[in-house]
């Protein structure tokens, strides 16, 4: 009953510390989903693989999953509480014999790791402390150097750019987090098919894009640009902050805070003293200095 105790508690503390770790990466415009293998296969055009075999990997270079990426964080926490059972009978192993586990399954492109089998495994090593684990390793060819997240972060991101340039002809456009073009496809779409329900007619994919880039990307922008709110967002571009604006505005609208005319540009500060990572270093900084003259005092 102890053990079992135990690991109900370890799987509770990882399971908050991933929801945490969400609100942390939203607040700070990080992206913080565990990256699917097939899609960054394709996109790192890899091609062959051959079997490596046994070998122990360092936890930390395991960046990504086949199938499970959907349940776990970039952290490998558990998202949703629908993988306890199987995690806390995992985690019930290390307390009772770990030797019983097999070794994991792993996909190697370049110098990152990606789970074929063991996704749990993954998780409560890293929550139990491990840095290492034994795995069965295939290695997939890639033609570009991998050595880290952030290099495969940063060719997905190109990659993804390359293909909305190609589907949109707009160039001014750029994102710094991998997946999130395919959201501006959608927004598009969205507004192609709000445009053809007005108009009641078809209308044409360059259409849509051109009026979505000129009546719906442009004026947030705008308000971006006269706000100068992207000096409070570091490394980030006008569009990543177009994508942040319109989705807070999108759950204020949910939770009745606001009404839908509301422009943007009012919604724009708020946005900054809830999200800036700026601000909020710089308010953390007055708050630590304060409670210092306060010692000293």
């Amino acid at each position: 009953m102890l053990i079992d105790n135990r690991v109900s508690e370890d799987f509770q503390r990882a399971h908050t510390k991933g929801f945490w770790r969400g609100v942390g990466a939203r607040i700070l415009g990080r992206d913080n989903a565990l990256l699917a293998f097939e899609e960054a296969r394709q996109q790192l055009r890899a091609q062959g693989q051959h079997y490596v075999g046994f070998r122990t990997v360092a936890i930390d270079q395991i960046v990504g999953s086949v199938g499970r990426y959907h349940d776990f964080d970039r952290a490998f926490l558990p998202l949703g509480t629908a993988t306890r059972n199987r995690w806390q009978s995992i985690d019930k192993a290390y307390y009772v014999d770990s030797s019983v586990l097999p070794p994991i399954e792993l996909y190697q492109l370049g110098d990152t790791y990606w789970v074929k089998d063991g996704n749990h495994r993954v998780s409560v090593a890293r929550e139990q402390g491990q840095d290492f684990i034994d795995a069965y390793v295939i290695e997939l060819h890639v033609p570009v150097p991998i050595r880290s997240l952030e290099d495969v972060a940063e060719w997905l991101c190109q990659q993804d750019r390359m293909q909305f340039v190609s589907c949109t002809r707009l160039a001014d456009v750029q994102l710094t987090l991998p997946g999130q073009y395919e959201k501006l496809l959608e927004h598009i779409d969205v507004h192609r098919w709000f445009m053809g329900t007005e108009r009641r007619r078809p209308v044409s994919w360059d259409e849509a894009v051109e009026s979505w880039h000129e009546c719906v990307y442009l004026p947030v922008i705008d308000a971006v640009r006269e706000s100068d709110v992207l000096t409070q967002f570091p490394g980030r571009t006008e569009g990543d902050l177009y994508l942040w604006l319109t989705e807070h505005r999108w759950f204020l609208q949910q939770a009745g805070e606001i009404d839908e005319d509301v422009p943007m540009c009012e919604l724009v500060g708020g946005y900054v003293a809830a999200f800036s990572p700026r601000l909020r270093w710089r308010l953390a900084r007055l708050l630590q200095l304060g409670r210092s003259r306060g010692a000293a005092a």
